[in-house]
């Protein structure tokens, strides 16, 4: 399916290409956003919605899934197009004009911008084979709200971030709350393994090391039991659950990308000071970029995609100036001009 041209496509939806469509809106320019996932926001919803942020300047804390909420009204000030479920394929350029070409879709753009954070990630499945009928029935590998399991008998597998942070979430939600890890190492921040810990020792949760998911089992309308297998005495026993998070990661790549001519090393784009790519037309911004003295930060990020789409602008529209000049003067806010 074809769009319609826009100034600036930009490649990922999480908070730096959020701010980055804000911003070309704010230089008087056409914005759309394509993202691989289902919904704005990148890793702040996919991994740690309910986690708070403590370093975006002038906010003194907020929930990532809250900045997300208050980056995309920021963004819906300039109504950008957002395109969704895209995964990204291909790139074309004819004359002066790109086309990002998807699974499905076909997106015109004069010039680009890649805030791809880690790249397209998608969660790890569970390998068991009995488990595959029941994703979206009782299996859930993305969680955004912590209230929709609400006294249920919650599975939480994995021994990372994610798997201790909803196991902490859900510790006062969850009717009944186990985690299970084929080991006793972890992945996770020691504070939150010992608040999770803390809480299997007082009955309010079980943590079982040395333990894997074997079966899950269900009825038409969703997951009831699993069997969990001891990989140290080699034995097994059913658990009733309503629901499992399998919490193992994710895979991320840059796919396509590392093709278009940019300059890349491992899964990152190599940027200059002005975020160029390599490739004229391209700019990059945020966790996808790399140089000397990069820090992977929100506030980073931020300041990337501004510097980003100045460019951009500049070099589609040469009689607008790269430095955009203070918002609070900004006509396009109903103040007075500079």
């Amino acid at each position: 399916m074809p769009h319609d041209i826009r100034d600036i496509t930009i490649i990922g939806g999480g908070p730096t290409g959020l701010f980055a469509s804000f911003y070309t809106g704010m230089r008087k320019a056409t914005a759309r956003i394509v993202d691989a996932l289902p919904e704005l926001g990148g890793q702040l919803l996919a991994l740690y919605p309910e986690k708070y942020i403590f370093d975006v300047a002038g906010i003194p804390q907020i929930l990532a899934k809250d900045l997300v909420r208050d980056l995309v009204q920021q963004a819906s000030r300039f109504s950008p197009s957002i395109h969704l479920n895209q995964r990204v394929v291909s790139l074309e350029e004819d004359g002066g004009c790109f086309t990002l070409v998807t699974e499905t879709d076909r997106f015109p753009s004069r010039a680009i911008v890649v805030a791809a954070g880690i790249g397209a990630f998608s969660p790890r499945r569970l390998p068991q084979a009995s488990a595959q009928e029941w994703y979206g029935r009782g299996i859930y590998d993305r969680v955004s709200d912590p209230e929709r399991f609400r006294g249920q008998r919650v599975l939480i597998v994995g021994g990372g971030d994610s798997a201790f942070d909803w196991a902490q979430q859900l510790l006062d939600r969850a009717a009944e709350l186990t985690l299970v890890h084929r080991s006793d190492r972890f992945r996770a921040h020691g504070a939150t393994v010992a608040d999770v810990t803390a809480a299997a020792a007082a009955g309010r949760a079980r943590v079982l090391t040395f333990h894997e998911l074997h079966e899950v089992r269900g009825n038409g309308g969703g997951v009831r039991a699993v069997t969990l297998k001891d990989v140290k005495a080699k034995t097994q026993f059913d658990l009733a659950v309503d629901v499992i998070l399998p919490m193992l990661g994710f895979v991320s790549d840059i796919g396509p990308l590392a093709q278009w001519g940019l300059r890349v090393e491992g899964h990152k784009i190599m940027v200059s000071s002005t975020m160029e790519t390599g490739r004229t037309g391209i700019w990059a911004a945020g966790d996808v970029t790399a140089y000397a003295g990069k820090l992977e930060l929100i506030a980073t990020g931020f300041s990337e995609a501004a510097i980003a789409v100045n460019q951009a602008v500049h070099w589609i529209y040469p009689d607008k100036k790269v430095a955009p000049g203070h918002s609070s003067n900004m006509g396009i806010f109903g103040q007075s001009d500079d």
